[in-house]
């Protein structure tokens, strides 16, 4: 058996499902006590970047146990390692090279937020930004709802034709690009904001009345690509964790306004113990932090499937 796992091992539609299903399983465990996931660890070089590290794992009948780490230096490439171990009886199980991981964890946790926030009728999804993160998102939706179409903006147009066209050859959905960000959330049951802005790049009266939004960029004081009001517009603001949010190097994005005493728990909302969407009227909101434990966790189920 191959031990080692990189990018062009983890292709396919059937990924995602992997994927999603695992992290359903992880946020259940962490709703009932039984996942281990600290915020992450940075480890700095001076005039370099950071080290960093996201550690955890579930408990149980079939524990996990491992870590990823990825680097923050100047260079053309980037890779990071995930590695896990079956914690009841010391075995590596193996271990992934790449990024691709890191975006599929990522997409997925989007789309366990889209399965149990979102109108279920929900078929429309508008995209904001092109980039890896913009793309397992969408794949993530569209393996949670029957999506029939999807517009996707970003800047460059360039790169948003190019999204548009290899993400209609992947999932087999029209997909189409925007020429603004209006045009592209407008009347979207979901909303996909992957961007790099530090800055918002789209407000309450952008959306439609009960859309659902994912917020995976920057989520700081400093930075951030939400506008506050549609945190005030929202009946529900979730997050994947709040120790996350609190361990910010600069305060989290809703620090300050008001809202961030409603943040609720994803995993308190799958569980039951929290109130998700009642009527598709309401405007439901996600702040994806990036639980750690999530990577390992899916990680293992990947390793499983094949």
């Amino acid at each position: 058996m191959t031990i080692i796992l990189k990018d062009e091992d983890l292709v396919g539609s059937s990924v995602m499902k992997v994927a999603i299903d695992a992290v359903e399983g992880a946020f259940l465990a962490r709703a009932h006590g039984k996942a281990v996931s600290p915020p992450r660890h940075h480890v700095s070089f001076p005039g370099i970047g950071d080290l960093v590290f996201t550690v955890g794992g579930i408990l149980g009948e079939r524990p996990l146990a491992g870590f990823r780490v990825y680097e923050t230096f100047d260079g053309s490439e980037h890779s990071q390692i995930v590695a896990v171990w079956s914690a009841d009886d010391a075995r590596l199980k193996r271990i992934i090279l790449g990024e691709r991981l890191g975006a599929i964890r990522t997409g997925a946790i989007g789309g366990l937020a889209i399965r149990h926030l979102s109108s279920p009728e929900a078929n429309i999804v508008g995209v904001l930004g092109s980039g890896l993160q913009a793309r397992t998102q969408l794949a993530a939706a569209a393996a949670v709802r029957e999506i029939t179409v999807a517009r996707v903006y970003s800047r460059n147009e360039i790169n948003r034709a190019v999204f548009a066209r290899e993400m209609q050859l992947e999932l087999g959905i029209d997909i189409r690009p925007a020429e603004s960000v209006r045009e592209a959330v407008s009347d979207a049951d979901i909303v996909i904001c992957a961007t790099s802005s530090n800055q918002p790049v789209v407000t309450a009266s952008d959306l439609r009345f009960g859309a659902h939004i994912n917020t995976i960029g920057p989520k700081t004081l400093k930075a951030y690509e939400l506008g506050l009001d549609i945190a005030d517009a929202a009946k529900i603001i979730a997050t994947d964790s709040s120790e996350q949010t609190r361990s910010y190097a600069s305060p989290f994005f809703l620090t300050g306004s008001g809202n961030e005493q409603r943040v609720v728990e994803l995993s308190d909302i799958i569980a039951g113990t929290a109130l998700g969407r009642t009527s598709a009227a309401e405007t439901t909101l996600f702040c994806s932090a990036g639980l750690a434990g999530t990577e390992v966790v899916v990680a293992s189920a990947i390793f499983d499937s094949l």
